[in-house]
This record gives C-alpha cells, structure tokens and sequence, in this order.
C-alpha cells in the first residue's frame, strides 16, 4: 500500500510520463510541489527520486498503468483527492501546452478518484491563472 504522500507523487509522475516525454520542466514543476505545497510539509523530500523511481517500475508491472491508479486512489483519502487531482494537473499545464496523452491521463485520474466536473473545471482554471505569462 502506497502512503498519500506517495500517491500523490506517482499520479504527478504518471501525467509527466503519460506522453512519453518527461520533460525538465514537467520534473521541476513536481519538485516544486513537493518542496512547496503544504500537503508535503511531513514529507522526506530525500525520497522524491526514489518514489519516482518505484513508480515508473509499477507501471511496468503486469497490471501498469490500471494498477499504479487503482493503488494511489486506495491511499487516498477523500479530502486529498482534489489535492491529488490539482498536483497532477500542475504537472501537465507546466509547460503551456497539454497534450491528449496527458488529458487522457487527467480524466482517467478524475475517474479513479470520483470527482466531479465543477471541481474538475474550478482546479483547471485556478493552475491556468497561475501559469499565465505577460506575453
């Protein structure tokens, strides 16, 4: 069983790597979050790499990436799953531009996790209000 702090971290991990392409930026945004949100303040920041890690292995393991949301919707709890919702989508936005591998990503977690539209919506408008740029 995953704990949340990990969980949280492997739903980051998975809407990074959902295109293939975990790109520098995508792998900052995550260690911002982790060394930033208040989610984590409990949180070995030491082991961010090594979950990362074991999370990339889990998705290779028989039941990929079906299993790796199965278990981090388990760890959750409820009032996190908008908090996990919200980290992964922090990761796909990071860059300005979504690609349909990571939206498809974001509604599968949406799905695992049971949350509703206007939560859904209030999370995307929120990370695209703080990612917009002057120009």
């Amino acid at each position: 069983m995953l704990t949340p702090h990990e969980a949280l971290i492997y739903l980051m991990v998975i809407t990074s790597a959902s295109d293939r392409d975990m790109t520098d930026v995508e792998l900052a945004r995550i260690g911002d979050v982790v060394r930033s949100w208040p989610v984590f303040i409990d949180f070995n920041q030491d082991r961010l790499v090594e979950v990362a890690q074991a999370c990339q292995k889990a998705l290779h393991d028989k039941d990929g990436l079906e299993g790796v949301l199965a278990r981090a919707a388990e760890a959750l709890s409820e009032r996190l799953r908008d908090t996990a919702y919200a980290a992964a989508f922090e990761v796909a936005a990071v860059d300005l531009e979504m690609r349909m591998e990571e939206v498809r990503v974001l509604q599968l977690i949406r799905l695992k996790l049971d949350l509703d539209t206007l939560t859904v919506a209030a999370i995307a408008r929120a990370a695209k209000a703080r990612l917009r740029t002057l120009t």
